[in-house]
Formats: structure tokens, C-alpha cells, sequence
């Protein structure tokens, strides 16, 4: 039970670290070049960086269970696979699909470590 609870946290921590702070650099040069060099309209990166960030926030706080936290992470897992998508399509196999595919990863630890947990009482 401690190896689970262990693995869990710090695969959402990780995602916490990632996620969490993009909000802050949304409008930063870097931040507006990817989405444009996929033909990402500037409206669907604004809207898809908030639910990021709401999605973060659901995740690395243990009062939000059930239904809310398994919507952020489908939400966070279709974020992760487009992004994959987006960048075979463009650049092909590169850095930044293989990026979408280590979070998507993580992200999916998270997911499975979770419902073990829940399953167990644990959380």
C-alpha cells in the first residue's frame, strides 16, 4: 500500500510540475510559437491552457474524487494523445511527440495508481 500511495503521488507531482505552471507563461513568445507552427487557432490554445490548468488543479488536490478528478484526467489524456497526433502529422517523429507520449505515460501511472488506491480505501 505505501509503494502505491508512493508511486501515485509523485507521478501526479510531476504532473502537477508540469502542468500547473504553464498558466503563468501562456502568452510567453515560446508558448504562442508551438500552436501556430501546428495551425492550432489562438482561442483553442487559450481554451485548452485553462482546462490544463483547472485539470492540475483537480488532480494534485485530494478533496476533488469520483467523476470530477476521472474527467481531468481524460481531459489531460486527449490533450497529450492530439498533441502526439499534432506533432506526427507536422514534424513527424520527434522530440515533441515523444514529450506527448512520456507525459501521457505518466499521466496514466497517475490513473492506474489512483483507482488502486481508491479501490483499497486508500484514498
Amino acid at each position: 500500500m505505501k509503494k502505491e500511495k508512493i508511486i501515485y503521488w509523485v507521478t501526479t507531482g510531476i504532473l502537477g510540475l508540469i502542468i500547473l505552471p504553464g498558466i503563468f507563461f501562456m502568452n510567453a513568445e515560446f508558448a504562442l510559437a508551438g500552436p501556430q507552427h501546428l495551425g492550432i487557432p489562438n482561442w483553442l490554445r487559450l481554451e485548452v491552457g485553462i482546462a490544463n490548468f483547472l485539470a492540475g488543479i483537480v488532480l494534485v488536490i485530494p478533496y476533488f474524487k469520483g467523476w470530477v478528478k476521472e474527467q481531468a484526467y481524460v481531459g489531460l489524456a486527449f490533450t497529450y494523445l492530439t498533441a502526439f497526433i499534432g506533432h506526427m502529422a507536422i514534424d513527424g517523429f520527434g522530440v515533441s511527440a515523444v514529450q506527448a507520449v512520456i507525459f501521457f505515460l505518466v499521466l496514466l501511472t497517475s490513473y492506474i495508481y489512483y483507482h488502486k488506491l481508491r479501490k483499497n480505501g486508500a484514498l
